[in-house]
């Protein structure tokens, strides 16, 4: 293995794992007989019980000691209660990773260590020449355009490297994973590979012949291809050992390049790294215009260079902090049971290692906190302050050329930028998602603060999938339809830059626009991310329509939900034309009573259940206005309790019998058991609905 960062070494000892062998005891006459002596002893009826410890009156009075204070006034201070610092506790020893577990990790690790290193060379070819391929593996990447310039050949990596969090000690359970960085040697790479998906290509090819050599390997009980955090042109070699070990660890492997092969400068937001003549197949424009940044192609390079700096700047802060790990292990959970870490633009576990090393050097964490502590430090810091207007950095240089953080702003949704100042951790993050984490952030906070009894069972053991935080949910399928609404929003650049990726490059332009439609209707808008894939090695890679459904929640605002009038600007106004082309045929004039003539949109709803629907109207037409998305394509999910609340209403009413008041009025005095019986139906009802919709997380 390559070398670890100062402090951290990888585990396990040279020799060879021993192997025990369980002594076999009874075995034979004498077994026998002393077995039966043991069962012929009388017992006494308080044997096998728990008995009470007899202390002194010394003892049982002595003052406590400093430690025992300092633990009493820390849980006073910081849990509220030693209920819930026992739960924590006890959360952590069930999510950590067994000494044996990690021993058995170990040798798992030096052996693919050994086979990575004696995979054989292959002679140079073309790029597009992958005749050598054997038949039983496929290239791990849609190579669209396929004509691409450079050659490709393989040798052993130069170094192998575990990075990531197990090293750091943060990895959680049920799934452990293992990323190793196999830094591959300069001979096979071109000055010119960062142009046009050639690093791309060449990694993936790089796997390619390593899947087909360790496949063969019995060490292994799969080799299968997968995404690095759902990015479509960085594909990862999984490995899982064979017998029992096979749901101990996936190892994945990362081809990186050298840490200094490319040039900084040419990776920056503003450069552009895939030629439009060569994407597109069209000859640049004779009016001289430059080519469209490619902020995100340009961050996935940057992301391989900068894996062993992430590394050892984590392993700097978090080394010898066990409350820094206790807390990013806390911080995974919470994203985990939320589903926010999940696929492409996912808040992951490493950007929240990230911000616990950001927070520490801007003082606002310290290495001596306990990991509740360090929980809630950082959903103060989530909860207060949005990256998506004041960008953060662990950069600490002043060296004019770097680009500034208005820079970055222009570029990407979201910006936090890592150590050296030019790449942007949260390149994929959209702004939905960090919302969506900021408003999850604020509703920890105040759960915490509540001090409620089962605050801890509410924050860190009870699953919220999407169909559970949000009022509305609306689903696009199939995936395919996003590809028309590419051409109709003219998103040309952003396909450019998220190498054909046509759900990443409409998602921000969709959720803009149904945000600006739904106004004061809408408290938040966030969006599902697709699962990442594992696929054979023989099997080509999933397209991007098999990604499944793209999900929206919308989170309503009561005040102004049921309102069916979107009022426009005056038709003199030239603000107007802009509210006509945004709404289309749905906008009209119409006078009001004082007097104004304004344009505005008017939705059909005469009762209150189709006024709570009005969302729904809201976001099939401009869909299918502006992403030319019809309505077949968008099922949306809301109102369901309406028809059983008026079935409800309806029973209630006839349930009941008139009797005179006082005062010589009818009145109806309503059948109160049947009413009761109406609301444990309605109760049936939600349990089915939500169990149906979601699925339970276990620790």
């Amino acid at each position: 293995m390559g070398p670890a960062p100062p402090g951290e070494q990888l585990r396990g000892a040279a020799g060879e794992p021993q192997v025990m062998e369980p002594a076999l005891e009874g075995t034979g006459k004498e077994g026998k007989k002393a077995s039966s002596r043991k069962r012929t002893v009388a017992r006494s009826p308080a044997e096998g019980l728990l008995q009470p410890v007899k202390l002194s009156r010394a003892e049982l009075y002595k003052e406590p000691t400093n430690e025992e204070l300092n633990h009493l006034r820390e849980t006073e201070i910081l849990f509220h209660s030693s209920l819930l610092r026992l739960q924590v506790e006890e959360l952590l020893k069930e999510v950590r990773l067994s000494e044996k577990k990690k021993d058995r990790i170990d040798a798992f690790l030096q052996e693919v260590n050994r086979r990575v290193m004696k995979v054989p060379s292959i002679p140079e070819a073309e790029l597009t020449d992958q005749a050598w391929l054997p038949a039983g593996v496929r290239v791990p990447l849609h190579q669209v355009p396929y004509t691409v310039k450079g050659c490709f050949r393989f040798l052993p990596p130069a170094q192998v490297t575990v990075v990531g969090s197990y090293l750091l000690g943060t990895c959680i359970r049920p799934d452990i994973n293992v990323d190793v960085a196999l830094t591959m040697p300069r001979e096979i790479l071109q000055d010119k590979d960062g142009l046009n998906q050639r690093y791309f290509r060449k990694r993936a090819l790089y796997l390619a012949h390593l899947a087909h050599h360790l496949a063969e390997d019995p060490l292994f009980g799969s080799v299968r291809f997968s995404y690095s955090n759902g990015c479509h042109l960085k594909p990862l070699l999984l490995l899982r050992p064979n017998g029992k070990d096979k749901s101990l660890v996936t190892v994945r492997l990362h081809p990186c390049p050298p840490p200094d092969f490319f040039r900084p400068c040419r990776l920056l937001p503003t450069k552009n790294n895939v030629r439009s003549a060569w994407y597109r197949g069209q000859s640049p424009p004779g009016d001289g215009s430059p080519e469209p940044p490619t902020p995100h192609y340009n961050a996935w390079v940057l992301q391989d260079i900068a894996l062993d700096s992430h590394l050892q700047l984590l392993s700097t802060m978090l080394g010898s902090a066990p409350g820094l790990k206790d807390g990013v292990a806390l911080l995974k959970v919470w994203l985990r049971q939320r589903e926010l870490d999940k696929g492409l633009g996912g808040f992951t576990g490493f950007l929240v290692s990230m911000l616990v090393a950001f927070l520490v050097s801007t003082r606002k964490i310290h290495t001596t906190m306990s990991g509740y502590q360090v929980l809630r430090s950082v959903m103060q810091f989530l909860a207060t302050t949005d990256l998506t207007v004041n960008g953060i950095s662990l950069c600490l240089s002043s060296d004019p050329s770097l680009p500034a953080l208005a820079d970055f702003h222009q570029a990407f949704p979201v910006v936090f930028l890592d150590s050296s100042g030019r790449l942007n951790l949260c390149a994929d993050v959209t702004a939905s998602t960090y919302h969506q984490v900021q408003h999850e952030a604020r509703l920890s906070m105040a759960l915490l603060d509540s001090k409620a009894d089962d605050g801890f069972q509410l924050l860190l053991m009870t699953p919220k999938p999407l169909i559970r935080a949000f009022d509305h949910v609306l689903h696009l399928r199939p995936l395919s339809r996003l590809q028309a609404a590419c051409h109709r929003l003219k998103l040309w650049p952003e396909l450019q830059d998220n190498g054909g990726d046509y759900v990443s490059a409409a998602l921000g332009p969709l959720t803009t626009l149904l945000e600006q439609g739904l106004g004061a209707r809408l408290y938040l808008l966030a969006h599902s991310r697709p699962p990442v894939p594992e696929w054979d090695i023989s099997q080509d890679p999933p397209k991007h329509k098999d990604s499944g459904t793209l999900s929206l929640g919308l989170l309503l605002r009561p005040e102004g939900l049921t309102s069916v009038l979107e009022l426009g600007p005056e038709a003199d106004q030239p603000e107007a034309t802009d509210f006509r082309h945004f709404w289309g045929s749905r906008s009209e004039l119409r006078r009001f009573q004082d007097g104004a003539i304004r344009e505005a949109v008017v939705w059909e709803a005469a009762s209150m259940s189709q006024k709570r629907l009005v969302p729904h109207q809201v976001v099939t037409h401009l869909l299918a206005l502006h992403a030319d998305i019809p309505d077949t394509y968008v099922h949306y999910v809301g109102g369901l309790l309406d028809a059983l609340i008026q079935g409800l209403k309806e029973a209630s009413s006839t349930k009941g019998h008139m009797v005179v008041s006082q005062g010589g009025e009818l009145v109806m005095v309503p059948n109160v058991e049947a009413i009761l019986e109406d609301f444990a139906v309605l109760g049936e009802g939600l349990v089915r609905a939500v169990e149906a919709r979601s699925e339970r997380w276990i620790v």
